[in-house]
């Protein structure tokens, strides 16, 4: 939309009306500068107009247009989102082939229940940098640390299981989160001091791939600062309901890790219980701030400005044929 961030200078525009209403009340020798050609300029009604009408309209228009450059017309863009700064957060979502079993209620593998929880906690991170590991056979960083918390959601809802290997590598994934942290903060974009780093990895099995362990990984994590929350997902194995549940979730080593870098574990056997754990991490870890928000300004005066130059040029032609 179209603002004026100086809309006091529309009083420029009756200058010359308060200039004609004082010549026309005065002797020109009562003022200390007389301009004996300035009769040339009055406005119609004056019994000393000698310009011809043209030039008088051109004129008046020129100083119109120069009133309303004066004012500083602007054109104000839709509101963007900038980045601001908060905590630095890594999302590591398991999406081994156990993913695709659908044990977590409501006919929903265990995969789409972490990508609608998961997505409405990345939704709630306002301030925050997020980014997303995708982890199986072998870890791959989705999207890195960034503000824009729509592309991170969409993009862990383009997940697909066994996108990265059937298996589990659980080491590597806290290791690529660290090599990811350290590259950052080399290139100058953030420091491990300035900002609290967290990694929230979430898993349904135990670290059968990859070549870090887990526990070494962990270890090296607490001496850079990142605190990692574990999730094991996946129905109980004494399921009430009969269901096979998750017997192959290592419970042990995933509260280990917690254990040596500050963090917790948590188990989430469904939907309900998966959200509570999110809802438990935005407690202990809460946003920094609300996401800010800012308008692109383009600069109009130059329009009306130029416009009026151009006028003034057939105007000053007039004037000087006739004073000629």
């Amino acid at each position: 939309m179209i603002h004026f961030a100086w809309p006091w200078m529309a009083l420029l525009a009756i200058l010359p009306l308060l200039h004609y209403r004082a010549r026309s009340t005065a002797e020109p020798r009562a003022f200390a500068l007389y301009l004996p050609f300035s009769a040339a300029l009055s406005l119609p009604g004056s019994a000393h107009t000698l310009a011809p009408r043209s030039a008088r309209l051109l004129l008046i228009a020129a100083w119109l247009l120069l009133s309303a450059a004066a004012m500083r017309p602007q054109w104000l863009s839709d509101p963007q989102p900038v980045p601001t700064s908060g905590r630095r957060m890594l999302l590591a979502v398991d999406v081994s082939g156990s993913m695709a079993i659908e044990d977590m209620a409501g006919g929903k593998s265990r995969l789409q229940v972490v990508q609608q929880v998961a997505g409405r906690f990345i939704d709630g991170r306002q301030g925050d940098r997020v980014g997303l590991i995708l982890f199986g056979t072998q870890p791959y960083l989705q999207a890195p640390l960034t503000a824009d918390l729509v592309t991170v959601h969409r993009f862990l809802d383009d997940a697909v299981v066994g996108v990265a290997g059937t298996e589990t590598a659980i080491g590597d994934a806290i290791g690529l989160a660290i090599k990811r942290l350290r590259a950052e903060a080399q290139d100058g974009r953030a420091s491990e001091r300035a900002q609290r780093t967290l990694l929230v990895l979430l898993t349904d099995g135990q670290n059968d791939a990859g070549v870090m362990p887990p526990l070494d990984a962990a270890h090296v994590a607490a001496q850079t600062g990142l605190r990692i929350y574990t999730i094991g997902v996946g129905a109980s194995a004494d399921d009430a309901l009969g269901a096979p549940g998750n017997s192959d979730l290592d419970e042990d080593t995933l509260r280990a890790i917690a254990g040596l870098t500050g963090g917790e574990y948590f188990r989430a056997t469904d939907a309900g219980a998966l959200q509570a754990v999110y809802d438990r991490i935005d407690r202990l870890e809460p946003a920094e701030g609300h996401q800010q928000w800012v308008r692109p300004i383009a600069e109009w005066f130059s329009w009306p400005l130029a416009l009026a130059l151009l006028l003034s040029v057939p105007a000053a032609c007039v004037l000087g044929r006739q004073w000629a």
